[in-house]
């Protein structure tokens, strides 16, 4: 995967968005009134007042950098479940979705890949599971297919015993429109799939690039967020994820990311399957997409001690606020860092302890020598005090 180096009318509009973001640039806020009006169903139709706070020319865009913040995963697993103007806040607590969630945490142990859950849009095609890197299919999950599923697909690696696995092509991208979450993603996502469709199709590509709303992956105020699915020039499918995307960044995304390989560094967060095997073992730095810099080796070590951490994450947020991703490698890491507490300090106490003893050798050595010494002074003294009588 290459990144993109933008043209001048490329990088030029972007800088001239970015400069007016607060001044409400018609072009977007025009694209957000037609989107509410043409579906007036929709559920995310938004005032003007909303789409200037929640959507692209909100104060917050583009106020923080974005490569890094996606926490280093291997595997991603969707699960079709509802439309997503149905999802509640929690939308894992829909019975399915928190059957499937609980049985990826309680086996998170036994998963040798991390693996991350997000719920996707489904109406018809609900219990369908989509499993990247794999791009493979199972169709019609149910509630009582849930732990043999994880143990045979997830655990061991397997084909599902009671379902069919299919295989399926193209390329994926899954966009953020879960309103009752967060409204950000409610204002931007249904805008983004709109205008992703209509560029799709001018572009002759329904059949090769499919679009669908996802639920909640992290970083509501990085709104809009999409994650795209898609094979590079070596046929390796990487989820690479984007943030700040707005209507006017679609057709690159689809033209630079899609049909080119090549990354839009300027909205590029991160992705999925990043290698922690091979490569230059130097120690030198390495520049990530907009701005972040980390050393190949720290983030070798990272990337390690993060798969020892915890393997299944959950995009989807439980109680108390927390993540499944985030809980699964918690634990791990608070045991971590407990362990390394203990053994550093075991280290100091012993370094203490074995310099106290060597330098209470060196002292006992010296005084005894000090002992004998007078003693055998002592000796000579007497002896020539009784020759002298």
């Amino acid at each position: 995967m290459r990144i993109a180096h933008p043209s001048l009318s490329l990088f030029s509009t972007s800088i001239s968005f970015t400069r007016t973001r607060h001044n409400n640039p018609p072009n977007l806020l025009a694209f957000v009134s037609s989107f509410s009006m043409a579906d007036p169903n929709n559920f995310s139709t938004v005032s003007a007042e909303d789409a200037a706070t929640f959507g692209f020319t909100r104060e917050e865009m583009y106020s923080s950098k974005l490569a890094g913040t996606v926490t280093p995963y291997e595997r991603h697993m969707f699960l079709r479940h509802k439309s997503y103007t149905d999802w509640a806040s929690r939308v894992e607590e829909d019975l399915l979705p928190k059957l499937l969630s609980s049985a990826l945490k309680s086996r998170k142990n036994d998963i040798p890949l991390k693996t991350l859950f997000t719920v996707t849009e489904g109406e018809e095609s609900d219990g369908d599971v989509l499993i990247f890197p794999e791009m493979v299919k199972y169709k019609g999950l149910t509630d009582s297919d849930v732990d043999g599923f994880v143990e045979d697909v997830l655990v061991n690696g397997k084909p599902w015993a009671s379902g069919v696995q299919e295989t399926f092509t193209g390329s994926y991208v899954f966009v953020c429109a879960h309103a009752n979450r967060d409204k950000r993603c409610g204002v931007c996502g249904p805008v983004l799939i709109q205008k992703l469709k209509e560029e799709i199709e001018l572009r002759g590509l329904k059949d090769q690039v499919f679009v669908s709303a996802c639920s909640h992956v992290g970083g509501h105020k990085y709104a809009g967020n999409l994650i795209i699915f898609s094979p590079d020039s070596e046929g390796k499918v990487m989820g690479h994820w984007y943030g700040y995307v707005t209507p006017d960044d679609v057709p690159e995304l689809l033209d630079q990311h899609i049909a080119k390989g090549e990354i839009i560094e300027r909205l590029w967060r991160g992705q999925m399957g990043a290698s922690t095997e091979g490569g230059d073992e130097k120690d030198e730095q390495k520049t990530l997409p907009n701005g972040t810099e980390v050393k190949e080796s720290e983030k070798h070590e990272e990337s390690t001690a993060q798969k020892t951490e915890g393997n299944v994450g959950g995009c989807c947020q439980v109680a108390n606020g927390f993540s499944c991703c985030m809980t699964a490698r918690s634990e791990a890491s608070e045991t971590k860092k407990s362990e390394e507490t203990i053994e550093a300090s075991g280290k100091t106490v012993t370094g203490r302890l074995t310099s106290w003893v060597k330098s209470w050798e060196q002292r006992d050595v010296l005084t005894a020598a000090a002992v004998v010494g007078a003693v055998a002074t002592v000796a000579v003294a007497y002896s020539y005090y009784r020759r002298s009588r």
